[in-house]
């Protein structure tokens, strides 16, 4: 084949993909973003934060336009820019409560989209168009997907089933608790379904490769101290720092939120946990010896003054 009909033949490849993948369409998903829009929401969506260089030169946007998508996405709430402590002259953007769940509404689409348009291969077939595009990348030397460990994103429909089922699970194997600590968990979920109040109270799912990684949720207590209840990274996606956000991004709400200051209650085995909350400023105010769950332990209360805190951006 000469290289005019190699042009013909990728183009021909081009225009027929874009149409497959309905980028054509004037919101893409079905959504109220256009196609580059929802690419720079899905890149703020697996960073904790980043600078407007950093998103210009690795999605390869003019920078003044870059400047004016994120000027309009500033205005309808979609994301929050904080002075970077580094260079005074950058902010830091990231994707605020809206721009989450219009990132979980748009990830939940796409996915549907493409399981559908994979539903009619057959598992063989799927197999032969995975390796065909892997080729195609190769071929035209695609620099490789910076892998996103993870994105965090409101809870939806089924996810407080999955973190009280992951805490029966988990605490049972890795301290041997029995089964009252997942009917805990269970009455803590259901009483947060229940009684859930968006404007005071938020839970969080941390999502690696399309599954539930991590969860945690800030509850009112008072009007003015929100408590922090069931936090939770599963074992696969330890160490890639999953566990501090949660706790940031429940610090950053209740701030938001008004809230004076924050609890919450553990027990003394739960180590990493304690290090985290102390890394994230909360100060221990109370233990009581207690028997639970099958064992005897120390409860141990903890608060943060969010008046004084620093960790989070508000």
């Amino acid at each position: 084949m000469d290289e005019a009909s190699c042009v013909e033949a990728v183009r021909r490849f081009s225009r027929f993909y874009t149409r497959q993948v309905g980028v054509l369409h004037e919101g893409y998903n079905g959504s109220e973003f256009s196609l580059t829009e929802a690419r720079i929401i899905y890149e703020l969506a697996h960073r904790e934060a980043a600078t407007a260089s950093d998103l210009a030169k690795y999605l390869e946007v003019d920078p003044g336009y870059l400047s004016r998508l994120l000027k309009n996405f500033q205005e309808r709430g979609v994301i929050q820019r904080q002075a970077s402590d580094i260079d005074a002259r950058q902010y830091l953007l990231s994707l605020t409560e809206l721009g989450q769940q219009r990132f979980a509404a748009l990830n939940a689409r796409s996915r549907i989209d493409m399981g559908r348009m994979l539903s009619a291969l057959t598992q063989r077939q799927q197999q032969r168009l995975i390796n065909a595009m892997s080729e195609i990348e190769t071929l035209l030397s695609a620099e490789p997907e910076r892998s996103a460990s993870y994105i965090l994103r409101p809870h939806q429909p089924g996810d407080i089933g999955w973190a009280v089922q992951k805490h029966g699970e988990l605490y049972a194997r890795e301290y041997s608790f029995d089964d009252s600590f997942e009917a805990l968990a269970a009455e803590i979920g259901s009483k947060f379904l229940k009684e859930f109040d968006p404007k005071k109270e938020r839970a969080w799912i941390a999502e690696k490769d399309g599954e539930n990684v991590g969860f945690v949720m800030l509850v009112k207590k008072t009007d003015e101290v929100a408590k922090l209840r069931m936090l939770l990274v599963d074992p696969k996606a330890r160490g890639l720092g999953i566990g501090k956000r949660l706790v940031e991004e429940c610090i950053r709400f209740a701030q938001q939120r008004g809230y004076k200051k924050m609890t919450l209650w553990t027990n003394d085995i739960l180590v990493t946990a304690i290090h985290i909350y102390k890394q994230c400023g909360f100060t221990l105010v109370a233990e009581e010896r207690h028997h639970s769950f099958g064992h005897e332990m120390v409860g141990q209360t903890w608060e943060l003054d969010l008046a004084m805190d620093s960790t989070a951006a508000a």
